[in-house]
């Protein structure tokens, strides 16, 4: 039988789109890749359904859940944010203008325009243009006939120097970038955890059908054979009384197994998306694997080494790390609290746009002119007496990395002792499977032991049924042991963070 996976990549989404059926089909884009699909694979006759393999099962929910498609805006999120962060850096263009006219005199007009330039150093860098006139304007406002130019640098020597807001800012972004790259890798490690326990249980409820209507079937021909048998006056009317209550047996027993496996493959289509979030539920032409198709794959994980190594790539932990490296930040930032407010600021002057006018015989060199007379300058010194604010708030953020710390170390623990407690069960289930593959071949042995002594009379209906009951519970058994094994491997692959 040909397994989906055997298909080259397109075909495999087409023969998939084909053989799950649409729960809706609302848009006429869904609509036309539905029919699409048919005429695609019309011309193939479908005899048998299709295995939907785990492979097939997990890498159509990796495509198409919802989860995923959201776990996918984690990403322009973060370019969002760190847009937002470098936008405290851009340059800012300044403008105002105010006038005063009373009685129909000019008071005063006041202008300016300018440029402002935020830099990594802590430094702002400002051009800009000042007027003014009026026949009442103050003293102090008082500029030349020209106007004046102004090229000068705000700078923070004290609190501010090593690290501010702006510069803390697009470091957390740069953090949250790679906090959402991890958190995507956990959502993703996470749902198809769930999926895969849900697969399997599909799988198990799929063969607990199977394994009772095989029984069922079987049971009805042999009271078919039994009541031949009774009318030749071979079998005693008991033998027909003991096959019926067989048959009735059994048959509740499936429809009991059918309600359980309806039950499964609706969980499992929880799972099971197409385009524009459109849901799609398993149809009859897809089938899991039968117990004896499914490989007990070896464990080829290093776990030692994935154990050592688990901090740097498991996805929890390394959202840990990167929400201590953001308290470190602030961290910093708060301790950068704790130095004195000393801003310098330093503009030079321009008599218009002119910066170095022409010397006059009253005058210096011009730029020393500049220097020493055409500036304005200041500095801003502040502090807190007790500065007991920052002190807190540098307290507070070293608590929460204290606290961050003592959790991720305990979750590597957890994590650690998970992944070996996983390995162990994993060795001791199959240790189970193959014991209990040998115990159904030798019911099966035992069973088509019994057949024949049954067949030549020296065996009775209710020692055939006895042997037969005792395969379908070691059978059932099997599958059940078989499902938890690959369950078990996947959560084992899950713990260490690698599922994705």
């Amino acid at each position: 039988m040909l397994l989906i996976e055997d298909f080259p990549s397109f075909e495999n989404l087409v023969s998939l789109c084909y053989q799950i059926k649409f729960k809706s089909l609302k848009k006429v884009t869904n609509i036309f890749c539905y029919l699409c699909c048919s005429f695609l694979l019309g011309a193939q006759t479908i005899d048998s359904t299709k295995i939907f393999t785990e492979t097939a099962y997990l890498d159509w929910v990796k495509q198409y859940h919802p989860v995923i498609q959201r776990a996918n805006l984690l990403s322009p999120i973060a370019d969002a944010y760190q847009l937002k962060a470098r936008g405290g850096f851009d340059p800012k263009v300044e403008g105002r203008i105010q006038q005063k006219s009373f009685d129909g005199k000019n008071y005063f007009t006041i202008g300016e325009t300018g440029l402002k330039i935020p830099t990594w150093l802590g430094a702002e860098v400002k051009a800009g243009y000042n007027w003014t006139n009026g026949v009442f304007l103050n003293q102090e406002n008082t500029l030349p006939s020209n106007g004046q130019a102004y090229v000068g640098v705000k700078w923070a020597l004290g609190r501010g120097l090593m690290i501010d807001e702006r510069r803390a800012t697009i470091q957390k972004a740069e953090v949250i970038a790679a906090a959402n790259e991890t958190a995507q890798q956990q959502i993703l490690n996470d749902l198809l955890l769930d999926a895969g326990k849900a697969y399997w249980k599909w799988v198990k409820s799929y063969n607990e059908v199977r394994i009772y209507q095989q029984a069922l079937d079987l049971s009805k021909e042999r009271l078919k054979g039994i009541r031949s048998s009774f009318l030749q006056g071979d079998k005693p009317a008991i033998d027909t009384l003991e096959s019926l209550i067989q048959v009735q047996n059994r048959t509740l027993a499936l429809q009991e197994v059918m309600v359980n496996y309806e039950n499964q493959a609706r969980i499992l289509s929880n799972f099971l998306w197409y385009e524009n979030e459109l849901p799609v539920e398993i149809s009859d032409l897809l089938r899991p694997p039968f117990y004896e198709e499914i490989i007990l794959l070896e464990n080829d994980m290093d776990i030692e080494n994935i154990v050592q190594n688990l901090s740097a790539n498991h996805p929890t932990l390394l959202q840990y790390q990167l929400k201590l490296e953001q308290l470190s930040i602030d961290r910093q930032l708060k301790k950068e609290q704790l130095k004195p407010q000393i801003d310098l600021e330093l503009n030079l002057l321009a008599d218009g746009f002119d910066f170095v006018n022409e010397p006059t015989e009253f005058e210096g060199n011009a730029l020393n002119s500049l220097l020493t007379e055409n500036y304005k300058a200041g500095i801003n010194v502040s502090m807190p007496i007790f500065n007991r604010k920052a002190k807190g708030d540098l307290e507070l953020v070293d608590l929460k990395l204290v606290a961050t710390n003592y959790q991720f170390r305990q979750k590597g623990q957890e994590l650690k002792n998970k992944i070996i407690n996983y390995q162990s069960l994993l060795l001791n289930t199959k240790q189970q499977v193959v014991i209990n593959q040998s115990v159904v071949t030798n019911y099966k042995s035992l069973l088509n032991a019994e057949n024949e002594k049954f067949r030549f009379g020296e065996s009775s209906i209710f020692l055939l049924n006895n042997r037969e009951q005792k395969l379908i519970s070691a059978q059932l058994k099997l599958v059940k042991l078989i499902t938890i094994y690959r369950a078990n491997r996947l959560a084992l692959v899950w713990a260490t963070g690698q599922l994705q």
